[in-house]
């Protein structure tokens, strides 16, 4: 490959990892105004959230046809096919995050204009976006500065959010057993808190990802123990 050809190839792989970090800014976005609308009860913001999911789908049709177009020409092998590979999961995993953003502002929407017993206490799924977006951020910066290590971390901590949607879901039993009238605000929050750890789901994945294009190694269904021991990796 003459050094104009791989020099053009260098600046493709680049400009796919740009859009990537692009789209997962949009998406970050998404999820901050769901849970901003959540909180305020903003309807027009609703209504923005579930409208700019298109965009985001838009984003990962354009980044998947770029990648299939270096496929096809370049032939990628080794460290640049994984970079692709890498790429092409990423974007799956950030629209999906885009489509539990608009879950969540299509579920605040209907809480704020139906009748309601009460409106749904949001501090829990408010803490609990908090850590997802922490989440999210930080597996896109692991995948901007290549951080197998910061990674790996990232994917160790997803069980904290799992554990905090099962003390969510068991509080809102707590209260539909005690007050029936409370059933239907314990689903609308539990829908909500549920959308908000599958954020946290498809940021792990995206960490995952991370480690594979670093280290050549799929950690999917492998244990941490395993992977630190097989690829000399530390948390921490």
């Amino acid at each position: 490959m003459s050094d104009h050809i791989s020099k053009q190839f260098d600046l493709e792989l680049e400009t796919v990892r740009t859009r990537v970090l692009q789209m997962g800014g949009l998406v970050e976005q998404q999820i901050l105004s769901a849970i901003d609308a959540l909180l305020s009860g903003d309807i027009e913001r609703f209504d923005k959230v579930i409208v700019d999911d298109a965009l985001v789908n838009a984003l990962e049709v354009a980044i998947d046809e770029d990648c299939q177009h270096i496929i096809a020409r370049r032939q990628p092998a080794a460290s640049d096919l994984r970079m692709v590979i890498s790429v092409i999961k990423t974007i799956t995993d950030l629209e999906r995050i885009g489509d539990e953003a608009q879950k969540i502002a299509r579920m605040g929407k209907i809480i704020y204009t139906s009748e309601r017993y009460q409106l749904p206490r949001f501090r829990e799924v408010s803490k609990m976006a908090e850590v997802a977006v922490n989440m999210l951020r930080r597996a896109l910066d692991a995948f901007a500065r290549l951080d197998a290590s910061a990674a790996l971390e990232l994917a160790e901590e997803d069980k904290g959010l799992d554990e905090d949607f099962t003390a969510e879901l068991r509080q809102l039993m707590t209260f539909m057993m005690e007050d029936p009238r409370t059933i239907s605000m314990s689903i609308d929050t539990l829908f909500i808190a549920k959308a908000i750890e599958r954020i946290g789901d498809h940021s792990k994945n995206i960490s995952e990802y991370v480690v594979y294009l670093v280290k050549g190694k799929d950690i999917r269904h492998t244990s941490i123990e395993e992977i630190k021991r097989e690829i000399g990796l530390t948390a921490g």
